[in-house]
């Protein structure tokens, strides 16, 4: 495990420890609050991002800061994605943290000029740290992990229907579900990444795809030998605005189902 990795597994445990566990399956009525349909933010989220800030920024005082509730405040924040940032997701899977229920944890990437250079998941429930350094692998609590289909026929896809368009929707159940053995998403990037990697799931379809949910994520994914592209087979940028991404065990699980997709008119929502 680099010195980087140390430190920042030591900063996501130590926010973990002192705000986010203390909360879980304790929150308050008033301590959640809906900031739009189906998007929830909790005390714990806008502390830990203020946390992680303060000790991410004395790591790499020049890199910006690029919270999800901070953006959430001021959309401006967006606009220091082009440079050298830290993107912070201080509780991915808040909807599952807030009703007590689910897997959820702590996101944080380093970017520079739209493209993470590395990236951590912390699962503070598992004690799980997940770490990717681009061109120099991915690994679990430091052990170096390499991914990996799960064998089955038809394959197992995970997709966050929920954030499709209606006619995207009807598209993928009518053309592209009965091509795969559907499994649960977990509604959690921190969680599903790892599932592609570990062979519990074989591909994901994600629609909506914002820095803090992907960044490290995607990193992660492509480090360990999946792969994670726009469906167009591009890369992944944080600060290009687009949605549509597939994340996969392998390019060939990639290549299919980008095909069926392509076959059934499938095209990401403006």
């Amino acid at each position: 495990m680099s010195v980087l990795d140390r430190e920042v597994l030591a900063l996501m445990r130590d926010v973990a420890e002192r705000i986010v566990m203390p909360r879980h399956r304790t929150l308050k009525a008033t301590e959640i609050i809906e900031k739009a349909d189906d998007d929830l933010v909790t005390i714990a989220d806008r502390e830990a991002e203020i946390a992680l800030a303060e000790g991410l920024a004395k790591l790499h005082h020049e890199a910006a800061i690029v919270g999800e509730e901070a953006v959430h405040a001021d959309a401006s924040v967006m606009d220091r994605l082009s440079g050298t940032c830290w993107i912070i997701d201080p509780i991915d899977g808040t909807a599952n943290f807030a009703r007590g229920k689910g897997h959820f944890g702590l996101m944080v990437a380093l970017a520079e000029e739209g493209f993470a250079q590395a990236g951590w998941i912390y699962d503070p429930q598992r004690d799980r740290f997940c770490a990717a350094h681009r061109g120099k692998g991915a690994t679990i609590d430091g052990e170096t992990v390499t991914a990996q289909a799960s064998g089955a026929n038809p394959p197992r896809l995970a997709a966050m229907t929920k954030f499709m368009a209606p006619d995207q929707r009807r598209s993928f159940e009518i053309e592209i579900a009965p091509n795969y053995t559907l499994v649960e998403a977990p509604g959690a990037a921190c969680e599903q990444y790892p599932l592609t990697v570990l062979g519990e799931h074989d591909v994901a379809i994600y629609e909506r795809t914002l820095p803090w949910d992907h960044a490290a994520g995607s990193l992660f994914l492509n480090e360990s030998g999946g792969t994670c592209l726009r469906l167009d087979g591009t890369q992944y940028r944080v600060d290009d605005g687009r949605r549509g991404m597939i994340g996969a065990a392998n390019r060939d699980l990639f290549d299919q189902l980008v095909a069926r997709l392509a076959a059934a008119g499938y095209q990401p929502a403006a």
